[in-house]
């Protein structure tokens, strides 16, 4: 592809690894993009949505003129899969935290989680997780949690299109989620398990598609700083 026609836009299917975050993929690029491909210092290079770094999956880099797509991809429906892991929770809701506390599992069995599952599809409301990076008072939540400060966040509407147990291997369930923008798994992961009267937390997590964008037709990094 010529410098010209990243800078007329074009959207980037990457498939970001494991414990990358958003911000480091899109550096990466950019520094490819300049030292490569020859594109200007300062052309125009942004990710449509975050994902978490201990997640994988999908992400989409705009290029050039099309970075002013990426308030509008950045609105379409997502889908994602992953693993609950039922009987404990962490403050982050997911593995970036250690377990603080564990629950009774012995109830749990098929029918109440998919009698759960009922529970959480259309629209919802949920609490971000502490350890995200909303801002509140102008500061990150994350920021306020790493201080041990004790915050009240309000919750938020959202809408989980689809929700579907793929395998129950107690105390692991894996899941397959379509949601809006502004679903935060983690916290989807800790509210089923408490729906449950027991706890929960995000184990593994895969962003699969953004609207009609597939991980299927993503590259790995590595392979796309090989193909340019």
């Amino acid at each position: 592809m010529t410098p010209e026609e990243y800078l007329d836009g074009q959207v980037l299917l990457i498939d970001k690894p494991l414990k990358w975050s958003s911000f480091q993929a899109v550096n990466k690029l950019k520094y490819l993009l300049i030292n490569k491909v020859g594109l200007p210092k300062k052309f125009k290079i942004g990710h449509a949505g975050t994902l978490d770094p201990l997640a994988s999956g999908l992400l989409l880099i705009c290029t050039g003129k099309f970075t002013k797509r990426i308030s509008e991809l950045q609105g379409q429906a997502k889908e994602y899969t992953g693993t609950f892991y039922i009987g404990a929770t962490t403050p982050s809701y997911d593995l970036e935290t250690a377990i603080d506390q564990t629950f009774p599992t012995e109830h749990i069995d098929e029918a109440l989680i998919y009698k759960t599952v009922k529970l959480f599809l259309g629209e919802i409301d949920q609490k971000p997780p502490i350890f995200s990076a909303i801002k509140k008072d102008g500061v990150r939540l994350y920021e306020h949690a790493r201080a041990g400060e004790t915050i009240e966040i309000e919750s938020r509407k959202t809408t989980i299109h689809e929700f579907e147990i793929t395998r129950i291997a107690l105390p692991e369930i894996d899941f397959r989620v379509v949601c809006s923008k502004g679903t935060y798994i983690r916290s989807l992961a800790y509210d089923f398990g408490k729906a449950m009267y027991s706890g929960s937390h995000l184990t593994v997590l895969r962003r699969t598609k953004i609207g009609d964008y597939d991980v299927k037709d993503a590259i790995d990094i590595m392979m796309f700083e090989e193909s340019i």
